[in-house]
């Protein structure tokens, strides 16, 4: 398919409905797993979500599948919701802000659905996740979970373990409307923020020009942020010592924030002294709403 210099003009959204469109999108997934292609939903069970109150869902450039998000329903014994088994971006695509706009469609899916909110996981330690997920949509983590699936296999061959955040995102909440319409921090604000906040995640440049975590705090005080790297695969690639010190750092770290009652409320990449940094912003949570009428 000729798209030209720039790629498609746009994209067309819509539940898949053919044979071939979900082998089109296990191979989707596979391709842009890459060496976490095991986690790929394979073309029968992602018919079997679409046909049984599940949701299968492709981005198109023209009749080329692009990206796709397949959900199903969760149940936690007090409501109903969506919960993401896929979403994947075809790398060709990745700078089309294709994943947002395959989520503000999902968000419209289940809206007209009937249920409120939906759950998905990331790796924490992946910033395009949590650019994605925290800054432009609106989610909230909500739990951590370390190694959540055991270990997977890396780009670099080496196994890794699979820490996840898991998030809510609840559809019809207006700071998440604020979101998708772009209302969003400018970056002087991220940078007040983050100079005003306590570092859980102390880190400095290496040898290797790697910037590697060097120690570890509990939070302490109404702000905080935890450092991730910028970009991980570098990491992994270059110095997989320096990727299990980051691991191992950001669970550390998470592990006492969700333990002492702090939540995870954005996610922001700062520029600092000519380097861009990735940050979550934490603070306490409110609380409980029993608690005021006791």
């Amino acid at each position: 398919m000729a798209t030209g210099a720039g790629g498609p003009k746009d994209f067309s959204f819509r539940r898949l409905r053919t044979p071939e469109e979900y082998r089109n999108a296990e191979e989707l997934q596979r391709e842009a797993l890459g060496a976490e292609a095991a986690l790929a939903l394979p073309a029968p069970q992602l018919r079997s979500l679409q046909d049984n109150g599940g949701l299968v869902l492709g981005a198109f450039a023209d009749i080329y599948l692009a990206g796709v998000i397949a959900t199903t329903i969760g149940w936690d014994g007090t409501r109903l919701y969506h919960h993401v088994g896929a979403a994947v971006v075809r790398p060709a695509y990745q700078n089309h802000r294709l994943g947002f706009r395959l989520a503000a469609y999902l968000r419209d899916e289940v809206l007209g659905l009937g249920l409120p909110e939906v759950r998905w996981s990331f790796d924490p330690l992946q910033h395009a996740g949590a650019a994605l997920s925290v800054r432009r949509l609106g989610a909230r983590p909500e739990s951590f979970h370390p190694n959540y699936f055991g270990q997977l296999l890396g780009g670099s061959g080496a196994r890794d373990e699979s820490d996840r955040l898991r998030v809510r995102w609840a559809l019809a909440d207006e700071a998440v409307a604020r979101r998708l319409a772009g209302a969003i921090p400018s970056a002087e604000e991220d940078r007040r923020r983050h100079a005003g906040a306590a570092a859980l995640v102390e880190t400095e440049l290496g040898e290797s020009g790697l910037r590697l975590p060097t120690a570890v705090t509990e939070p302490q005080g109404a702000d905080a942020h935890l450092e991730v790297p910028f970009d991980l695969g570098s990491i992994r690639t270059h110095e997989a010592a320096a990727a299990r010190r980051w691991r191992h750092a950001v669970r550390d770290a998470l592990r006492a924030a969700f333990d002492l009652g702090y939540a995870i409320d954005d996610f922001a990449t700062v520029p600092l002294e000519h380097e861009r940094r990735c940050f979550y912003f934490l603070r306490p949570s409110p609380p409980a709403a029993s608690a005021a009428g006791a």
